[in-house]
């Protein structure tokens, strides 16, 4: 805190959007962390942020955090909201970011899907004196926090900790900052390592040891399998999917089941269908068991990944897999309308240059699966204004106790504008 820092009151009014607690003053607002709205606490200030040093008037729907380590690790925001309160706070943001691109639609509640818990995890790596710290972020620094368990992680995850220590004491010679990245997969940790540079043959056959002691499916540096004792793959529907080391994945395999599902009854009757942004194939592989899939994705890795998978998978309609950077080469119209619907998933930043040509063509359906709500709002805007009616909103929740927040969008072409 700085010498301006004040000690006061503060009656906190709503929660902002990273589960802040707000405080409206004569000086204006105040971003208190782990406040809740109806409460008033007694903050340290600083301009306008605010810690707080105890709490007055708690309120009804402040329950007791899961984790010890909670307001000091950086990696929860939310362990203190009770359900309701929690769910209407995710859902408010969809509605929020909607009401300011000017949209109205019908915005459902929030699904979980949290399921058993988050299937990947990074832990960072940093040499101190003689050996090798290992944990998350503190909140809001860059000081690391050590972890012997984390409650949000699935069952797969819970040599995590461990695993990731014992690599971060192979690697101390390098005295670089680590990310060792560590995914559950259905054979096993699949671990890839960030940070260090190129893996020398010494190297090399150290981590090789290494992962045959700690019985890794695969381990990788920099996305360069160093050893594959057994595929890392994932169940999506009826296909087995390996992806490429440190590749995109959903967060929670439940998260995955329940953003295909969402998918797939948004367009039950589609015959030939486009996934854009399809990374290893998620939707994909699940679209294929109805319909003709053509996937479009700029990660050749994850393109291969899901031709693999496709081709092995018996009972799915044709895939076909094009590795294509859809920010500098979108679909083009005459390329789109020869489907009856598209799905995308873009990353954080959306899909604009995509959308626009999506919104000048003929598909009579679009699913938009979005883990950003700020840029689905500008793209859905878009849509709109290409004669789309925007049906239905559903968010979804694979990130529990974060500020983080997905969704479905599906929209449908309206009669007289294609």
């Amino acid at each position: 805190m700085s010498a301006l820092a004040m000690n006061e009151t503060l009656t906190i009014a709503r929660l902002g959007q990273r589960g802040d607690g707000v405080a409206e003053t004569v000086q204006g607002q105040v971003f208190v962390p782990f406040a809740l709205p109806g409460e008033s606490v007694r903050a340290v200030r600083d301009g306008d942020r605010a810690q707080v040093v105890e709490i007055l008037t708690p309120s009804a729907s402040r329950i007791a955090a899961i984790c010890p380590l909670f307001t000091r690790c950086g990696g929860c925001a939310a362990q203190h909201m009770g359900e309701g309160l929690y769910a209407e706070w995710k859902r408010q943001q969809v509605v929020t970011a909607l009401s300011r691109a000017g949209l109205e639609t019908e915005v459902l509640p929030v699904v979980d899907a949290h399921g058993v818990g988050r299937r990947r995890v990074t832990f960072h790596a940093r040499r101190e004196d003689d050996g090798m710290r290992v944990g998350f972020m503190v909140a809001g620094t860059h000081d690391l926090i050590e972890v012997q368990a984390c409650p949000v992680l699935a069952p797969g995850l819970e040599r995590a900790p461990i695993v990731a220590q014992h690599l971060a004491n192979r690697l101390r010679a390098s005295n670089k900052p680590l990310d060792i990245q560590l995914t559950a997969s259905e054979a096993g940790l699949d671990v890839d390592i960030r940070g260090h540079g190129p893996a020398g043959d010494a190297l090399r056959r150290q981590l090789t040891e290494a992962a045959e002691r700690l019985d890794l499916a695969r381990l990788a540096m920099h996305g360069e399998i160093i050893v594959e004792r057994r595929a890392p793959f994932q169940l999506m529907g009826k296909a087995a999917v390996t992806p490429a080391p440190g590749g995109f994945l959903q967060a929670t395999s439940e998260g995955e089941a329940m953003l295909s599902r969402l998918v797939l009854d948004a367009i039950p009757k589609a015959k030939r269908v486009a996934d854009l942004f399809a990374g290893c194939g998620p939707f994909s592989v699940r679209l294929a068991e109805k319909a003709q899939v053509s996937a479009f994705e700029s990660d050749k890795a994850a393109i291969q990944a899901l031709s693999r998978a496709a081709n092995h998978t018996q009972g799915l309609k044709p895939v076909a897999a094009e590795a294509r950077d859809l920010f500098r080469r979108p679909l083009l119209e005459h390329e789109l309308n020869v489907f009856d619907a598209v799905v995308l998933d873009p990353p954080r930043a959306g899909a604009e240059a995509q959308v626009k040509r999506l919104a000048a063509s003929k598909v009579p359906l679009v699913a938009y699966v979005s883990c950003d709500v700020g840029s689905f709002a500008r793209d859905a805007a878009l849509l709109v204004a290409g004669g789309y009616a925007l049906e239905r909103v559903t968010p979804v929740d694979q990130f529990r106790y974060s500020a983080h927040i997905e969704l479905v969008g599906v929209f449908r072409k309206t009669a007289g504008r294609k």
